[in-house]
């Protein structure tokens, strides 16, 4: 039986130590460090070589009967241990060539959690190239950007597993969709990206990320295979009771051949966006405030009102922005017909818009990403942090002011 025994060293040794540690604490400290390295290499040694005399059944030099198998000496390997650096092994080996260490695996250069740590560098923000820079530093041993990609290869299953996960069980009332382009190498060439999101509310009004897909932003085939995915995991579609998107054309058609009982909520902010470009500058803060007046009403009757005056007032001189919005109407104000205290939260994209928004922030040092499967990696991770964060943060209204009639128009709400 292997034991390895801790002598505490005696009193005059300690006071010395600890009158070196008041006067420059961090010397002595890396100093106990550096001295721990070799210490542990050794131990790990005899223990490389306690375990080939279990193989053998025998220790170095000890005769038992007719053995056929001996000792026959040892090849040099190093192992990079979390907080000690390269250890210099001597692995042993026996002659006829079927020792296999335990405690060293073949082909395992570091320790596992030096590869925990590399995962969670690159899924926190840092390139395959700057971990290799900075990868001597931090763990003893300069990597390759091939052993970091490596690593992070190893993150792929789970968030497959994660992307393709079942949504049986759980209803869903709230659908947020959307996509965001990443510049993506694609072999020898590096191509404009779009990944198609979808976030869904349930009904305790948890937030989750559902959908994260490789795809045609403009393409409505593309949004339909995603729309079939959902369902074919689980999502039940009976329970759905609203969609909210942009205007993309061909999408709102193909939203509804899905969920066929879901009606569908326009973003007002890009409808805003799309209405006021067609307005010279001069006149768009006036429109933009009567705008405002239809989105802000309150109601399905008020909505209209303000519409009517909207019309009366720029129909002579921007029929294209006033057509623009009369023929959404229904699809503008469609959140009217759910909770008010959720009013802020459906009459736009934003949420979406943020979790796209901080997709953009961590890809933005690694200017092209390597791949699908890395763009899936990163977004998973972001993803599910922002989950987190939702957790805080329930879903309910948000930046919405209803405004009311006064003297024949509206004002705000206090």
């Amino acid at each position: 039986m292997l034991s390895v025994q801790l002598s505490m060293p005696d009193l005059k040794t300690q006071v010395l130590a600890l009158r070196e540690l008041a006067q420059d604490p961090m010397a002595l400290l890396q100093s106990i460090t550096s001295q721990v390295r070799p210490s542990f290499e050794g131990w790990m040694n005899d223990l490389l070589a306690a375990e080939l005399s279990l193989h053998l059944g025998r220790e170095p030099y000890e005769r038992k009967g007719e053995a056929r198998n001996h000792r026959n000496g040892y090849r040099s390997r190093k192992l990079t241990m979390k907080g000690l650096g390269t250890l210099e092994l001597r692995l042993p080996r026996d002659r006829d060539g079927v020792f296999r260490s335990g405690l060293v695996p073949e082909r395992v250069q570091y320790d596992p959690r030096i590869e925990q740590d590399l995962q969670m560098l690159f899924l926190g923000g840092a390139s395959t190239r700057t971990v290799e820079l900075m990868s001597e530093r931090l763990f003893g041993r300069k990597l390759s950007s091939g052993e970091v990609s490596q690593a992070n290869k190893k993150l792929l299953e789970p968030v497959e597993q994660w992307r393709q996960r079942s949504l049986a069980g759980e209803k869903y009332l709230y659908l947020f969709v959307d996509g965001t382009n990443f510049s993506m190498r694609r072999g020898d060439e590096v191509v404009k990206q779009c990944v198609l999101v979808v976030i869904g509310v349930n009904e305790a009004r948890e937030r989750r990320v559902l959908a994260l897909q490789a795809g045609d932003r403009e393409s409505a085939s593309a949004w339909k295979a995603v729309f079939q995915d959902l369902v074919r995991r689980g999502l039940d579609p009976s329970t759905l009771r609203l969609g909210v998107m942009d205007g993309l054309p061909g999408l709102e058609k193909t939203f509804r051949s899905a969920f066929r009982r879901a009606k569908v909520q326009r973003c007002q902010f890009h409808k805003a966006g799309n209405v006021l470009a067609k307005v010279r500058r001069k006149d768009q803060g006036s429109a933009k405030a009567d705008l405002h007046r239809i989105f802000y009403a309150g109601s399905r009757l008020a909505a209209k009102q303000a519409l009517e005056r909207f019309s009366g007032t720029w129909k002579a001189i921007y029929p294209d922005a006033v057509a623009c919005v009369e023929k959404d109407l229904d699809a503008l104000i469609a959140f009217l017909e759910f909770p008010e205290n959720e009013w802020g939260s459906l009459r736009t994209t934003n949420g979406i818009e943020r979790l796209n928004k901080e997709f953009k922030r961590r890809t933005k040092p690694m200017e092209i990403v390597a791949g699908e499967a890395s763009v899936y990696r990163i977004l998973a991770f972001v993803a599910m942090k922002m989950e987190l964060s939702w957790r805080k943060a329930p879903f309910r209204n948000s930046g919405f002011r209803k405004l009311k009639p006064f003297a024949g128009y509206f004002t705000q709400e206090s």
